[in-house]
């Protein structure tokens, strides 16, 4: 007999002899996952718990009109009036100029710090996670300190003769954006420096031995390898902004007026939870639809700080 004739016959044996063997495979894959399952339960519970049930509940709410039924009038008031839409406006202006002064602030300040050794740069950084250890509401109320009219920045800029009057530097946008960029600064600066921490230096010696200087180096070789960690911060600091209450409140003295301030007063000053959730639903679809978008450009994983 042939061996091909030999393997055609013993194929049917060898396949009743693998059949129980792929089946208690297949058993013990199944009984993997279920263990799997259940050590992740108690995770999935408190994601169930503290996530989704309650975003399942603002949009249930969201639908509930002044009557108690079933109605689209919170989503029709915010297309009906106006100030809603200066509202978002404003939510929408905050984020993107306090992003943009993030990037020209910390863009630069992270090169720096890339550029020393890492001990040296690791000691700098202290002065960047520095405004992390004190509390939010204390760096908002310092800043109202500083920049009120009597406070040190006026008083300083009148004796040295930079201006004669105090200038106006809270309770309007000016003061929000100073606070708030102190706030979101390192959260720009942290993925920026991880990114160009990661850059091989051989790529810029291979620039240099072709003929380019420095600045060409730096533009054409440095600048687009720290684009990821430059797009990743600025969509931290751009979706943060979008939700932050605190320091627009008490900087912008009810003058600045974003999403987050109107979804506490419907809340506070008029008890229509059905407004409020609305306005918080219209904020988390966007974000999402941000991060969609976003998700397209850069992995979402650079956002905790995994991957180059």
């Amino acid at each position: 007999m042939s061996p091909a004739e030999t393997a055609l016959a013993a194929s049917p044996a060898a396949a009743a002899a693998a059949a129980p063997n792929a089946e208690g495979l297949a058993r013990d894959g199944r009984a993997e996952r279920l263990a799997l399952l259940g050590l992740a339960s108690p995770a999935l519970l408190l994601v169930l718990v503290i996530l989704v049930v309650p975003v399942a509940w603002l949009f249930y709410v969201s639908f509930i009109g002044a009557d108690g039924s079933f109605s689209l009038e919170n989503y029709e008031r915010m297309i009906n009036r106006k100030s809603y839409a200066r509202i978002f406006y404003t939510t929408f202006e905050i984020s993107f100029l306090t992003t943009g002064i993030c990037i020209l602030i910390g863009y630069p300040l992270a090169y720096f710090l890339s550029q020393l050794p890492p001990r040296v740069a690791n000691l700098c950084l202290i002065t960047v996670l520095l405004p992390f250890w004190t509390s939010l509401l204390v760096r908002t109320y310092a800043w109202l300190v500083l920049l009120q009219k009597s406070g040190l920045v006026n008083e300083w800029g009148i004796s040295a003769g930079l201006w004669e009057e105090p200038l106006k530097l809270v309770h309007n946008t000016t003061g929000t954006l100073i606070g708030m960029v102190h706030i979101m600064l390192p959260f720009l600066v942290l993925p920026v420096y991880s990114a160009m921490r990661a850059i091989d230096r051989r790529y810029l010696m291979a620039a240099a031995n072709l003929g380019a200087g420095p600045v060409r180096a730096f533009w054409t070789v440095f600048a687009p390898l720290s684009l990821p960690g430059l797009f990743a911060g600025s969509l931290i600091v751009f979706v943060l902004c979008l939700g932050f209450f605190v320091t627009p409140a008490v900087l912008g003295g009810g003058k600045v007026i974003m999403v987050s301030m109107k979804i506490a007063s419907n809340i506070e000053l008029f008890v229509n939870w059905g407004a409020a959730s609305a306005l918080g639903v219209v904020l988390l679809v966007t974000t999402l639809v941000i991060l969609w978008v976003a998700a397209r450009f850069v992995a979402l994983e650079r956002l905790a700080g995994g991957g180059h």
